[in-house]
């Protein structure tokens, strides 16, 4: 049994940490929906994600409630889950991060008077987002239903994105592409790195899923390693 598959089980009981899983989830759904929106304006295929802010600020309040959650089991019950608490509190961090480069791809669009456009490298950025909306769908399943399968594809996609997203930066470095074009190098750049960050973080989510709670945010060990 995994180390999440036998914090899955212990939260069945109901609790204060079986509520504070729920919100976690809450916080993820609601990042993949800021995610959707923000990549939308980018494109300007939807309304401007006007309530962006609020929204980041909920997922706050869904971080501090959940810590919250967690401090008062330690504090009250008879035989604390004392890992249960720190995975929980780990992954949360990462989960609240998503909704601040979220936050950032939003001001990206807001600064455009025309739909994003990545000109030599529009292919390579689409696929990103789309590898990132599939990362999003595989890491709630993974932490919904102890998916150690969906968590592993979570961290392979993630290398792929962060492959895609370093070669295309050196390529802007070297003036390989966008040569001339320096506003439209720039916006491309920190779009890249926002959905590297958006795909990390979702990596060091996942992760709890087949590592143990040191080892969350790393590559999975294998016994023969």
């Amino acid at each position: 049994m995994s180390v999440w598959s036998e914090l899955k089980a212990l939260l069945r009981g109901g609790s204060l940490t079986q509520e504070a899983f729920h919100e976690a989830i809450v916080m993820l759904r609601d990042s993949h929906g800021m995610y959707r929106d923000a990549i939308a304006s980018l494109h300007k295929e939807g309304a401007m994600a006007g309530d962006i802010y609020e929204r980041d600020r909920q997922v706050n309040r869904y971080e501090r409630d959940v810590r919250r959650k967690i401090v008062t089991h330690m504090s009250v019950s008879t035989r604390p889950d004392v890992n249960m608490g720190l995975v929980l509190t780990a992954i949360i961090i990462d989960i609240e991060r998503i909704g601040d480069y979220t936050k950032n791809i939003v001001e990206l669009a807001m600064g455009l008077e025309a739909p994003f456009d990545g000109l030599e490298l529009q292919g390579d950025v689409v696929e990103m987002e789309r590898a990132v909306t599939g990362m999003f769908e595989d890491t709630i399943t993974a932490l919904e239903n102890s998916d150690e399968a969906s968590a592993r594809q979570v961290m392979e996609t993630h290398k792929r994105v962060s492959e895609t997203a370093e070669r295309d930066m050196r390529r802007l470095r070297n003036g390989e592409v966008l040569t001339g074009r320096s506003g439209h190098a720039v916006t491309v750049a920190l779009h890249l790195r926002f959905l590297k960050r958006v795909s990390a973080h979702l990596k060091n989510v996942a992760t709890s899923v087949v590592n143990p709670y040191y080892r969350i945010g790393f590559r999975e060990k294998h016994p023969e390693s």
